[in-house]
């Protein structure tokens, strides 16, 4: 037929389904006027049947087609009740046998079978509620108008209306502009627990929950006013007995003949169970499920509403904690106990400021937040972060095991008008982590200055890679002069960065930021291979100087497994003599080693590099180690050559400093050791330093590091020391 969808095969039976079709077209025509031919009924049929049957089949399963052709039904206007019961008999007793296929008949086929009856008719019920709205609507502006004309028109419409109205499963109720309830039906009525003649002697108003009195009186005022001609909310109710009823109501405005609102009609169906869903959802995704508190989606709601209504001398404050050695606990004593103190540590927060009010929330693992609002200041906060502090260290006892943590906290504290939410939390993230390395069981002030220097260094950090890619990194050499002939002896290699926008910057500007990333032993072996070619430039223009090219080691460098293969490449690759090469390393780094850092040591004393002890003095000085270590120089630290000053000046600190050097040269020549001072500024220092017979020093003194080419032109004697 023109119009109509055929069936495949593999969905339902054409002859099945044109054969259903026409049974229900028949039925239809029996039990009532049809404004269709036979055959435009049938066809309009054939395809809600096709539809059912394809419902019944879908995957995922879902009834609402059948409630779709519920509603058609009442829009072609097949509204008679008895058609109603023998398309819902018949949908449940022959579609599935006569329509679709029998391998495609399931076990839960007649569960689905019995949602399609449903579906179909509560489509078909509320389209006919919808419709029979309109129609008393037009029927009582039409009673208004021409009482006189339509009497028996009137009469007819208030009797369907009426049936409608009685029986209705939702809640129908009429009032007038006053608000006084005209007239309900039973299913209000029921709704609310009232009989229908206690509800006709009580005022709308007096049924509106407390909490929504102002809000729905408002509302009722706008509709009867006529700002409005309709109204649809969601809104509470009382019930006789003091419960609440959550329901789905919709309000008209019905109007005289001159316009003047005469009465209102309100239709309400009761969606407390749905509500109460929805608010238990939205409890779940508002809140930790192990803990119960609040969120991370809930707390940056809140905050951001603070925020967003925020008035002009208004603070905010955040005091973001984490447990200290959680990830302890949770590996050795397992995560069922973790997640109980968890929930003791967050019951404890939420107490310790329950007296005022403020948001506790877990954001995720062992982190916490607590949100300070309306605080008069920093002490607010800091005195908050105290009493977590203290909450969280007191003693927990989960079965057998005591246990006792502590916490560190980041607090943060400004106008609330002068911040945004990801700024202060990525502030609070900040604090936290200086919490954690000012040692823990403490808390920390946000300061900007301390965050802008941190994020200086986080930019210099990640920029440090490329940098060595891009060839950024120069070398200067500071010369080690000999105290007794005054002859340069041995430079030392000193590593700078030529930034493309800060300049020239020192090592203390980014070693420790090397180190801290990895970075160290790249820029080191650079560091190696370059002083290396340079000494060996040197030593080909200028033999007889013999120039020893002194180079740091840093700690992770000489951690590393294949330091000492590293080490033999650049020598063999350069050319260099071992013998001119010497490595530093610090006191700290060398002092106590064992195992391979140790043998690594012997292995390059070895290839014939010299090795030496950098800012000896400041470190572990075990003294008796030094017989077990193959070093050949030790370099005695700055503060101690600072320390000797001219006669003019003389101290107790001044004669202890010469005391101390004097016992650190004939120690270190008693281990047959050479001798290097460090930071050597005057020539008083010079003259005392020889005095005490120590070998070499290097400082202002004796030349300011220099790039390459300045140190061969002084080899050559065209450049003054």
């Amino acid at each position: 037929m023109a119009g109509v969808p055929h069936p495949s095969g593999d969905d339902v039976s054409r002859a099945g389904a044109q054969q259903y079709a026409a049974e229900w077209a028949r039925a239809v025509r029996r039990f009532g006027f049809v404004p269709l031919s036979v055959a435009e009924t049938e066809r309009l049929l054939l395809v809600h049947t096709v539809r059912l049957a394809q419902a019944l089949r879908a995957e995922p399963f879902s009834d609402q087609p059948a409630e779709d052709v519920g509603r058609a039904l009442v829009e072609a206007h097949l509204a008679e009740p008895r058609m109603l019961e023998w398309s819902v008999r018949a949908l449940g007793e022959h579609l599935a046998a006569r329509v679709v296929p029998s391998r495609a008949v399931t076990a839960d086929t007649g569960k689905r079978v019995a949602g399609l009856q449903g579906a179909l008719a509560a489509g078909f019920a509320r389209a006919l509620r919808d419709r029979t709205f309109l129609q008393q609507e037009r029927i009582a502006r039409s009673a208004w108008q021409a009482r006189d004309q339509v009497e028996r028109a009137l009469r007819d419409s208030e009797a369907r209306f009426r049936a409608v109205f009685t029986g209705a499963a939702i809640g129908i109720g009429i009032a007038d502009v006053d608000g006084r309830i005209i007239e309900v039906n039973q299913s209000f009525a029921d709704m609310l627990g009232y009989s229908v003649d206690e509800l006709r002697q009580v005022d709308v108003t007096s049924l509106f929950h407390a909490d929504d009195a102002a809000g729905m009186w408002e509302l009722y005022q706008g509709l009867v006013e006529g700002r409005h001609d309709s109204i649809r909310v969601e809104k509470r109710y009382h019930r006789k007995d003091g419960s609440s009823l959550w329901t789905d109501l919709a309000v008209s405005l019905v109007r005289q003949d001159d316009g003047r609102p005469r009465f209102t009609v309100a239709m309400l169906e009761d969606i407390t169970e749905r509500y109460a869903l929805q608010q238990r959802l939205r409890f779940q995704a508002l809140h930790d499920p192990l803990t119960g508190l609040p969120n991370r989606t809930l707390f940056f709601e809140t905050l951001g509403r603070i925020l967003d209504t925020a008035g002009p001398d208004q603070r905010i404050g955040v005091c973001f904690l984490d447990l200290d050695g959680f990830k302890a606990i949770n590996d050795s004593l397992g995560h069922d106990l973790g997640d109980k103190l968890l929930m003791v540590i967050a019951r404890r927060l939420a107490d310790c400021v329950a007296d005022h009010g403020h948001l506790v929330a877990r954001m995720g693992g062992d982190e916490f937040v607590i949100l300070v609002d309306g605080g008069a200041g920093l002490n607010d906060a800091v005195a908050v972060a105290d009493a977590a502090l203290a909450a969280v260290a007191a003693p927990v006892q989960i079965a057998d095991q005591q246990l006792t943590v502590s916490a560190s906290v980041g607090i943060v504290e400004c106008p609330a008008r002068e911040t945004s939410a990801s700024e202060l939390m990525k502030a609070a993230d900040t604090t936290l982590y200086w919490a954690k390395a000012e040692g823990r069981g403490r808390w920390a002030v946000y300061d900007p200055e301390r965050s802008a220097r941190d994020i200086a260094r986080s930019a210099l950090a990640a920029k440090l890679p490329a940098a060595l890619d891009r060839g950024e990194f120069v070398l200067r050499y500071q010369p080690i002069v000999s105290l007794l002939e005054g002859r340069m002896l041995a430079v030392e290699a000193l590593v700078r960065w030529q930034h493309p926008e800060l300049g020239l910057l020192g090592p203390d500007r980014f070693i420790g930021l090397a180190e801290e990333t990895g970075l160290i032993v790249r820029l080191g072996e650079w560091v190696l291979r370059q002083a290396c070619h340079d000494a060996e430039q040197w030593r080909r223009r200028f033999p007889d100087a013999r120039l020893v090219v002194s180079v740091n080691l840093a700690a992770r460098q000489a951690d590393d497994p294949t330091i000492v293969d590293t080490v033999a490449d650049v020598l063999a690759s350069s050319g260099l003599p071992a013998e001119l090469l010497q490595l530093e390393l610090t006191e700290s780094a060398v002092m106590g080693t064992a195992g391979e850092p140790l043998r690594a040591l012997h292995q390059l004393a070895a290839l014939g590099v010299r090795l030496a002890i950098d800012d000896f003095g400041t470190g572990y000085s075990n003294l008796a180690y030094l017989r077990r270590l193959p070093i050949h120089c030790l370099k005695l630290a700055g503060p101690f050559v600072e320390g000797i000053r001219g006669e003019d000046a003389v101290t107790v600190a001044d004669h202890r400093d010469e005391r101390i050097v004097d016992a650190l040269v004939r120690l270190a020549h008693a281990l047959e050791l050479w001798v290097t001072a460090e930071a050597v500024e005057t020539g008083v220092q010079a003259e005392r330093l020889r005095a005490l017979r120590c070998d070499t020093g290097q400082g202002r003194l004796f030349g300011a590091p220099v790039p390459a080419d300045r140190i061969a032109a002084r080899l050559a004697g065209t450049e003054a020391a």
